[in-house]
């Protein structure tokens, strides 16, 4: 399997199909198929596909990961918590990447960066054993310099930027955010990680983001499926992807 190449500026999307699943476990069964969204989204120009197992499986399930190894062409980015349960499943079904994140059962979504710098010691194993298995290895952070830090201690070759506090800023709140995104990015980069970039990512405010040279990989779920119910998911994936070739 082969990730599409950003090499040339061409910045990748990744489609986050968690809550395709949200709506089908809301009232049982098995419509609608977050496999279904998967494959739609890379009909319509994704370069990857994002799901969140989390312990309590509100959306993403155990089968939901075995059904999307078994039907994708296009990498998983299997996103899981730092914890025994979670590695062995990502040990068993190998996706292409593995995002480790922070995760609580009581919020909603995931609230904020992880903590690589503090949880260095608990981290090590985890980050280890999947880069062993073959498992390209990326943290959900900050955009913080001491988070950028703790990445590189830590081996990972990829980490993503949390842009859920630039995208609900306004005016010279947001452009400051902006800037330390862009500032994180530069540093990533300089020290051979692989930036990317997600969560409340939209049409209106992704275009700042796509921009910044150095980030490869956008992931994004919500707002597409959310734009789905009113235009469909092919086109909201399309919409998407035309933005982010503008930016760059």
């Amino acid at each position: 399997m082969t990730l599409r190449s950003a090499d040339n500026g061409r910045l990748r999307l990744g489609v986050n199909i968690d809550h395709v699943a949200t709506i089908r476990n809301a009232r049982g069964g098995s419509h609608p198929d977050p496999v279904k969204a998967a494959l739609i989204a890379a009909r319509s120009g994704a370069d990857g596909i994002t799901a969140h197992l989390r312990e309590d499986r509100r959306h993403i399930t155990d089968d939901d990961i075995a059904s999307l190894i078994d039907a994708l062409e296009l990498p998983l980015n299997l996103e899981m918590a730092a914890t025994e349960e979670m590695l062995t499943i990502a040990l068993r079904h190998k996706p292409h990447a593995a995002c480790i994140v922070p995760e609580k059962r009581e919020e909603r979504t995931t609230e904020g960066g992880l903590d690589a710098a503090g949880q260095h010691n608990h981290l090590t194993p985890f980050v280890a054993r999947l880069l062993d298995a073959g498992i390209r290895v990326s943290l959900f952070i900050e955009p913080d310099p001491r988070q950028i830090e703790a990445a590189i201690r830590l081996g990972a070759p990829v980490v993503e930027f949390h842009t859920g506090r630039y995208a609900h800023l306004e005016g010279v709140e947001q452009t400051e955010e902006l800037r330390r995104i862009v500032d994180a990015a530069a540093l990533a980069a300089k020290n051979g990680i692989e930036p990317h970039a997600g969560h409340g990512l939209t049409f209106d405010n992704v275009s700042a983001v796509a921009a910044i040279p150095q980030v490869a990989e956008l992931n994004i779920g919500h707002f597409l499926i959310g734009e789905a119910i009113f235009t469909g998911l092919d086109k909201s994936v399309a919409k998407m992807r035309e933005l982010m070739d503008l930016a760059r």
